[in-house]
C-alpha cells in the first residue's frame, strides 16, 4: 500500500474530518457528521482507495 495522498490533500481532509466530526459532538449536525471517520482514516494513512481504483495521485514523484 503506497502512499498516493500529498500533505496538502491530508491536510485538507483532516481539517474537514474534525470540523464534522466536532459538529456531530456538538449536535448541531446530528449523527451523519461521524462520516467524519472516514477522511481522516485515509489521512492518517495517506492513502486513498479511490485514488487507488482510478490511478489518481496526489502525491509528488
Amino acid at each position: 500500500m503506497d502512499s498516493n495522498m500529498g500533505g496538502k490533500d491530508r491536510l485538507i481532509r483532516t481539517a474537514v474530518s474534525l470540523g464534522l466530526m466536532g459538529l456531530a459532538m456538538a449536535n448541531l449536525i446530528g449523527p451523519w457528521g461521524w462520516v467524519g471517520i472516514v477522511p481522516l482514516v485515509s489521512a492518517v494513512l495517506g492513502w486513498c482507495p479511490v485514488y487507488m481504483v482510478t490511478g489518481f495521485s496526489t502525491r509528488r514523484s
